[in-house]
């Protein structure tokens, strides 16, 4: 089992808060958020963190829907391989079928049953029950298994048509999403760029040192409940310094719950995408004095922020927009309760 003590950090990439949210602030310029002039370093500081806060929710919606996306592309694509299939064994009856009327054109005496089906709807000709007595058996045996695979195709295309248009809700809601992410990150570069430059680099300063804190965290003795738990942990400090993107999965950059998920697959353990759905991948630890390494941690009323405890009170996760994975204090969110795996 790996040692939880100051694990050996890999060179950590420095992230700047101005960096991170540079490119949805050119984007969406237009609505960013008017600060006030009169507003202190630690007014703004808290209004941007609470805009980070509110990225963070919108991006694990973003995160669910992406899923959902996924899911839909394949089932939409596995629908129309079906059905380009079946309409492939249909026109190879409908040849067998023909062949049959071409020997008797030629023969002169082709069967007028025949020529009605070729001229029409199969199912419409089988409705005429006395017609079928103008068949063979054979030749009723065929018309009756064009007109079945005919009516599987006609649901297969509806069922395909109707996931098609549920593919296209699903991708218009991610583009709100994701519009919802820039904006709040936009608003977010607004208010520091009305700030001094003193003001900011003292804000860069502080995140910083917070980087800089897991050089001498101390984890204590807890041991890991599970090797899984163990090894998740050890892939997630591996991670210590990649940046915070939403919407990332790793393996160089990660959003809260693409970390938890990232390091749980390195530890051959699939979990859910969102923060919401990891919540219910194992048992539910309610007292913060129960977690061991390697659980999961929630955090806010709506779950939508989540860590990996690495022991002595501490969590180690993607903390938020322009910050780089670290360890923190658990105390610094609002627990809610820990999932073990």
């Amino acid at each position: 089992m790996a040692s939880h003590r100051r694990p050996k950090q890999p060179s950590r990439t420095r992230v700047t808060v101005l960096t991170a949210t540079a490119a949805a602030a050119v984007a969406l310029s237009s609505q960013a958020a008017q600060a006030d002039p009169h507003q202190s370093k630690k007014d703004v500081k808290s209004e941007v963190d609470k805009l980070y806060n509110e990225a963070e929710q919108a991006t694990e919606k973003y995160d669910g829907v992406k899923e959902q996306q996924d899911k839909l592309q394949k089932e939409v694509d596995a629908l129309q391989d079906k059905v380009a299939r079946g309409q492939g064994d249909l026109n190879q009856l409908r040849k067998g079928l023909g062949a049959v009327a071409s020997g008797q054109y030629r023969s002169g005496s082709i069967d007028p049953s025949v020529q009605l089906f070729l001229s029409g709807d199969p199912d419409t000709y089988l409705e005429k029950a006395a017609t079928l007595d103008q068949l063979s058996g054979k030749q009723a045996e065929q018309l009756k298994t064009i007109a079945d695979k005919q009516r599987r195709l006609a649901q297969e295309r509806a069922e395909a048509a109707a996931k098609i248009k549920d593919l296209s809700d699903t991708r218009k809601a991610l583009g709100d999403k994701k519009d919802e992410i820039k904006g709040k990150l936009a608003k977010a570069q607004q208010l520091l760029n009305q700030m001094t430059a003193k003001e900011r680099a003292a804000m860069q300063a502080e995140e910083n040192r917070a980087n800089r804190s897991n050089e001498r965290v101390n984890l204590g003795d807890d041991v890991p409940a599970s090797q899984r738990g163990a090894a998740a942990l050890s892939a997630a400090q591996s991670k210590i310094g990649s940046p915070y993107v939403w919407g990332a999965t790793g393996p160089s950059s990660f959003d809260c719950s693409g970390l938890t998920s990232w390091a749980y697959a390195q530890a051959g353990q699939s979990l859910p995408r969102t923060s919401q759905q990891q919540a219910n991948a194992g048992t539910r630890i309610s007292s913060e004095s129960a977690l061991k390494p390697g659980d999961l941690v929630l955090f806010y009323g709506d779950l939508h922020h989540i860590g990996l405890y690495a022991g002595n009170g501490t969590v180690l996760h993607a903390p938020k927009p322009g910050a780089a994975v670290r360890y923190e204090s658990i105390n610094n969110m609002p627990f809610q309760f820990g999932v073990r795996v």
